[in-house]
């Protein structure tokens, strides 16, 4: 089936960020990475206490305010605008970073480029020339994290899969990544390769399987998703 015949619509970006918010447990510490992860914040249910942390030194983060509501001075990694929750705070980087290397950051939630079938995170450049300042933080948290989830379009704006054998772009992290949010799907990282959890209504397997660059297993697939 082409694309223009499809019979099923992907999500968007909010769309994406909503649905990996509703997956997120009661009392989590969280970091939402630079990009579309930044948007979960925007979707964590009220009733439910989750702490976002921002590693350039945020803690109790909040959702985007409102136009007339931005405080200039609080802003996440990415530069946005955020809020602070009531019992929030703010440190300096050293602090922040002690928070991810000490293991005390429950998930973080990142974009990727690829990502492999043994959870192996490509997120920071595409080529080994490429002029990105460097793989940043992201290679701490990758670390430090006690669990990683990446929130990335399953493909590319060219059709290429980012769900892969093996990543061709420099690494962020080797092995680390347990379950990937894309517009398409939400899959669990096993022992043996990709898992599909659930996919999004009028998408078949054949066409999700087509769209991957690596071998998707069904056996835990929530047919009533």
């Amino acid at each position: 089936m082409s694309d223009t015949a499809a019979a099923f619509k992907a999500l968007n970006r909010d769309e994406m960020a909503n649905r990996l918010a509703q997956d997120i447990p009661e009392g989590w510490y969280v970091n939402l990475g630079i990009g579309a992860p930044t948007k979960v914040a925007d979707f964590i249910p009220a009733d439910r206490e989750v702490v976002i942390h921002s590693e350039n030194g945020i803690l109790g983060m909040g959702p985007a305010p409102a136009k007339d509501q931005v405080d200039p001075w609080i802003i996440n990694a990415g530069k946005q605008h955020v809020t602070l929750k009531p019992g929030g705070s703010y440190f300096d980087h050293a602090t922040s970073f002690a928070m991810i290397r000490g293991g005390h950051i429950d998930l973080c939630v990142l974009g990727a480029y690829e990502v492999a079938e043994n959870g192996d995170i490509a997120n920071w450049a595409t080529s080994a020339t490429e002029s990105a300042p460097a793989v940043g933080g992201a290679m701490d948290l990758a670390a430090g994290a006690k669990r990683i989830w990446v929130l990335m379009q399953h493909t590319t704006k060219q059709g290429e899969a980012r769900l892969v054998e093996s990543c061709s772009y420099p690494l962020t992290a080797a092995g680390v990544v347990k379950r990937i949010y894309t517009d398409l799907a939400v899959i669990d990282v096993t022992e043996e390769g990709f898992s599909v959890v659930e996919m999004i209504p009028g998408l078949t397997r054949e066409e999700l399987q087509a769209r991957s660059g690596a071998r998707l297993r069904f056996d835990r697939l929530n047919t009533a998703g």
